[in-house]
Parts: C-alpha cells; sequence; structure tokens
C-alpha cells in the first residue's frame, strides 16, 4: 500500500512539473497537439499507477519524452511560422463583411449550430450584428461586431481618461503581501495605520485590500 502510495505522490509530482513546462494555458487554449500530448502524459501517469508490474521508471521516462517532444515542437513554432502553421493549422474566416464564408465553414467542418452557440456566449444573438468572425486555431470564434452595435468608448466620445495600471493588493486572506508593498513604495506602518482607521485592528481580520494606481484603498474585511 506504500508502494502503491508513493508511486501515485511521485507520478502526480511528475505530472504537474510537466504540465508546469508546457506553459500556461487553459484547456479550451490549447492547441491540437498541445492536447493530444496531455491525454497522453495523463494516460501514461495512469498506468503505472494502477499496475504495481510495470517498473516506475517506464512512466518517468514516457512523460519526459512527451514533455520534451512538446518544448522542441514549442521552440520550432516561435523559430518558423511555417512549422508553426504545419502544427497549429491556420484560422479560418467565418464571417467576411457581414456574409457567412460557406466554403470557409465547410473546409473547417463548422456548421451553424456551432456558430451561433459561439455567438451567443459572447452575448451576440443577431448574426446582422457581425463584421467579422474568425475562428481560431484552438476552436475559440473571436467577433467584430459592426461599428453602429460596439459598445461607446471614451475614445468615440473624444474624451479624456487617466491612466489606469493594475492594482496592487496588498493583503490577501489576512497575510500582509510585502512584495506588492514594497512596489507601492509604502510601509506596513501605513497600511496598519489606514486600518486602523477603518476600524480594524490587524491584517489577519482582512480578506483582500488593493491600491489602485491613484491612491485609492479598497479593502474587505472577513466575515466573522
Amino acid at each position: 500500500m506504500l508502494i502503491t502510495l508513493a508511486r501515485t505522490i511521485l507520478l502526480y509530482i511528475l505530472v504537474v512539473i510537466t504540465m508546469r513546462l508546457m506553459g500556461k494555458r487553459q484547456i479550451a487554449q490549447l492547441e491540437p497537439f498541445e492536447l493530444v500530448i496531455a491525454i497522453m502524459i495523463a494516460e501514461l501517469a495512469v498506468i503505472p499507477m494502477q499496475d504495481r508490474n510495470i517498473p516506475l521508471i517506464n512512466g518517468i521516462i514516457a512523460i519526459t519524452t512527451l514533455l520534451f517532444i512538446q518544448v522542441t515542437f514549442s521552440v520550432l513554432s516561435l523559430r518558423s511560422i511555417a512549422f508553426r502553421s504545419f502544427l497549429d493549422g491556420r484560422y479560418s474566416l467565418i464571417i467576411a463583411n457581414g456574409v457567412i464564408q460557406e466554403k470557409e465553414m465547410r473546409k473547417a467542418r463548422y456548421n451553424l449550430d456551432e456558430l451561433l452557440e459561439q455567438l451567443r456566449l459572447k452575448s451576440i444573438f443577431s448574426l446582422a450584428d457581425v463584421e467579422f468572425a474568425v475562428l481560431e486555431t484552438s476552436g475559440e470564434l473571436s467577433v467584430l461586431l459592426k461599428s453602429q452595435k460596439r459598445t461607446v468608448t471614451p475614445a468615440d466620445m473624444k474624451l479624456d481618461t487617466t491612466y489606469e495600471g493594475l492594482p496592487l493588493v496588498l493583503i490577501m486572506d489576512g497575510q500582509v503581501m510585502s512584495s506588492e508593498l514594497r512596489k507601492s513604495q509604502l510601509t506596513e506602518a501605513w497600511l496598519r495605520t489606514e486600518l486602523e482607521k477603518r476600524g480594524i485592528k490587524s491584517p489577519s481580520e482582512v480578506l483582500i485590500a488593493s491600491l489602485n494606481t491613484q491612491g485609492e484603498l479598497f479593502l474587505q474585511p472577513k466575515e466573522p
């Protein structure tokens, strides 16, 4: 039993490290070859877990070999547009200038039900509102609405706006994030003073606190 437990823990750690080295991607964003490798890695990890007669080294070698292949292909994809096109394929222009491209849909084996479903998931319920729709190699649909159907932006109204950077999270789950505090060029003493102004005695009482680029502090205390 202990041997099975140890094998499982080791293979789990190996798979986590392998997936981490493959890069930050959601499942829906994986390219076809990446998805195949991810499935194969999962299968190769399960077999040695279930069958103790299979040497653990066999699974480790197979998983690391697939990792090597994936990393090699990724590097080649970065360096060669031709190899990238061969490996990942090309996007398909499904709607162009408001007109559905039937040939492209047949080529991509993509039907109208799938098109309408992906448009609805983007809160687009009328084909008449779409100027361009691109089916990406990951299967995701990118949509450009007609100019009259897009959300009005400050640029459209010729309004000046101030810079908005990423807010810094100063406290998370009651823990002071020292690195973020240093980035903001503020001290923990300042932070505690701000908490006291809001009737909070300790950072441990705070669920999250963040500071935006305008110097405004947002915080939410933990539930009692």
